[in-house]
């Protein structure tokens, strides 16, 4: 308590009401016998008496007299308490660890008195300073009082090789001190009061002191945290965390799926500038998915020398030439060449002569005229009529060109790759250390491998080369190298 106001010798009776807006009156029609307000003095009978002087109130069965709206006394009674001290005692628990504690420790002065930079453990609290904390003065609080909040926080380590658990005080006003409503019936109204009354009796009627009281109201906020390392839980976090760098490799490949549909290669890129940046993910899709066509038995893939690209044909022939099917271009897989060091030395490039430039290995044209046996779709000179059956013999009528010129059988590459017997014998044995290559089944497994061969260097991937039509030049001149005792040849089978 820092102030009070006090109405003294009331007793039960009938008495005009204290002026205020709703109770002045001028005649009896003004007042409403039974009203009551939670803010008046009592219950009206429905009169308009004199209050004091010309002023009018309406009457009320009431404390008599009743209290008078008064400004509190100025300075405040109480000045002098701002030199009071508070002790503050807090105890902690934290029952998950089994840890408590408290605010006074055994090292403590009894005659401390907080500082927040010379005591800041000090229990001890001077009124004056900690008003002066949150830029108040405390006489001038004092005269309506007010509500002060005195927070604790504990921040606590409790590993025992790094253990601290100290509060620290802070203070902050929690009544609104910016209002310039003092008004007796006002909620808002700043600072602190409460009323309280002294019971007597005299002369064998019973009569009472009203005291409104002004004062300081501390409350005591405590919170904080603690806690202890715990291996498992780490461990759990650490995971929990590395598990969120996986959701930006998923968000990257949906963008990197997004921009590189084949709405957006066929539609977006071509005719949207401002988009030819997004392109770049068709390098970093290229790179990470490799496009895997569901196994159909239509489907067939074609490769020409004079195209940088492949062609996939997923439909059925119908007894056209393979050779004049348009099918979908496919970009041409890169190859892997370092699988030819594993060669004979004897199959590799003879060394260069010296003051000789080198020269690139072309492909050798044709000298000879068309024969009349060559048929309309051969491009090159060198393809044959198929031996299949009339059904079947379209899926064989392929030329390793889309236009007239050189055949790839007058190639280097295809003499030294498809062709020599001796790299075929060294890959036959590279995946069979210990095959026996007798005279009847050599030309069989030669024919095959270098089948292979060719597939796998014009088609690069084994997913595409499983799928890989041979042209009709390329397979009859492997042919002629290692030829079937009977000259019946079965054709393509497809793998599925």
């Amino acid at each position: 308590m820092t102030n009070f106001l006090k109405t003294e010798g009331q007793r039960r009776g009938l008495c005009p009401e204290y002026p205020a807006p709703r109770t002045r009156c001028s005649s009896d029609r003004n007042c409403q016998k039974g009203w009551k307000n939670p803010h008046s003095k009592g219950i009206q009978t429905g009169k308009c008496i004199v209050y004091k002087g010309n002023q009018k109130t309406c009457e009320v069965s009431a404390w008599c007299p009743t209290e008078a709206t008064e400004a509190a006394p100025r300075p405040a009674l109480l000045n002098s308490a701002e030199n009071f001290t508070v002790l503050i005692k807090n105890n902690i628990d934290f029952p998950g660890h089994n840890y408590t504690t408290r605010n006074i420790f055994p090292d403590l002065n009894i005659s401390c008195t907080f500082n927040k930079t010379q005591n800041p453990l000090c229990p001890i609290f001077r009124l004056g300073d900690i008003f002066q904390e949150t830029g108040d003065n405390f006489s001038e609080v004092a005269i309506q009082g007010g509500i002060m909040g005195i927070e604790i926080y504990w921040d606590c380590n409790l590993d025992s090789w790094s253990h601290h658990c100290l509060p620290k005080y802070s203070f902050r006003r929690l009544d609104d001190r910016t209002t310039n409503d003092s008004s007796y019936i006002s909620p808002r109204s700043p600072g602190y009061n409460f009323r309280y009354a002294k019971y007597y009796k005299e002369n064998n009627v019973e009569k009472r002191t009203l005291i409104k009281v002004f004062g300081i109201r501390f409350d005591i906020l405590v919170f904080g945290t603690g806690g202890k390392l715990d291996i498992i839980q780490l461990i759990v976090y650490i995971g929990s965390t590395l598990s969120y760098f996986g959701l930006a490799t998923v968000f990257i490949d949906f963008l990197i799926n997004t921009y590189s549909s084949q709405c957006c290669r066929t539609h977006v890129y071509p005719n949207c500038k401002c988009c030819e940046c997004c392109a770049v993910n068709e390098y970093y899709y290229r790179k990470k998915c490799e496009s895997v066509v569901e196994p159909k038995p239509t489907l067939k893939y074609v490769s020409f020398v004079d195209e940088l690209h492949i062609r996939m044909v997923d439909q059925r022939l119908l007894g056209k030439s393979l050779q004049h099917v348009k099918g979908e271009k496919v970009p041409r897989p890169l190859m892997d060449f370092t699988a030819l060091s594993r060669l004979p030395l004897s199959l590799q490039d003879p060394p260069p002569i010296s003051e000789q430039p080198e020269k690139i290995q072309l492909l050798r044209k044709a000298v000879t005229p068309r024969p009349d046996s060559i048929p309309s779709w051969c491009q090159c000179g060198n393809c044959l009529q198929s031996q299949l059956p009339e059904s079947r013999r379209c899926l064989e009528e392929l030329c390793c060109r889309r236009k007239p010129g050189a055949c790839i059988t007058t190639s280097e590459p295809f003499r030294k790759l498809v062709l020599s017997r001796e790299a075929l014998q060294f890959l036959l044995l590279c995946q069979e250390p210990l095959l026996e290559l007798d005279a009847d089944s050599t030309n069989s497994q030669l024919r095959h491998c270098a089948y292979r061969c060719y597939a796998t260097w014009r088609f690069g991937s084994q997913d595409l080369a499983d799928f890989a039509i041979l042209p009709s030049c390329c397979r009859w001149r492997i042919r002629r190298e290692f030829p079937k005792s009977d000259g019946q040849y079965s054709g393509f089978k497809s793998p599925y």
